[in-house]
């Protein structure tokens, strides 16, 4: 499966869950339903997978992305009004740390779900 037919999967997903729940849900539930909508697609996926945080060769902490799909999307989810630079900052972030491809940061707390799609820098992206 290429990246683009997995991203758009992951999308479908995300969609079935925003227009079964709406808006309006803390992040969480989003997360629980989207696992769930990901199992019945037949995709691979590690939840809260922990990953260190080094800064100049010293670990200073463990974040944690809230998917990586088929070992090859970094998936982000929130639940709140509008994106800001900050969650695009965020996202940016966990695909260089985790050094995937492509990432995705899904908005379920908009009345509309909201997509961005985050390419790594240093890695050639093939669709």
């Amino acid at each position: 499966m290429t990246l683009d037919e997995l991203t758009y999967k992951i999308n479908g997903c995300a969609m079935k869950v925003h227009n079964t729940l709406g808006n309006g849900f803390q992040e969480v539930i989003y997360q629980r339903c989207l696992s769930i909508e990901l199992e019945r697609a037949g995709l691979h996926y590690v939840r809260e997978q922990p990953h260190e945080i080094y800064y100049e060769g010293i670990e200073v902490g463990t974040r944690r992305a809230d998917f990586i799909v088929e070992d090859q999307v970094m998936v982000e989810l929130k639940a709140v009004i509008n994106l800001e630079d900050a969650h695009l900052a965020q996202a940016k972030n966990y695909v260089v740390a985790y050094n995937k491809p492509i990432g995705l940061l899904i908005n379920f707390g908009a009345k509309s779900l909201q997509f961005k799609k985050i390419y790594h820098s240093n890695r050639q992206y093939r669709p």
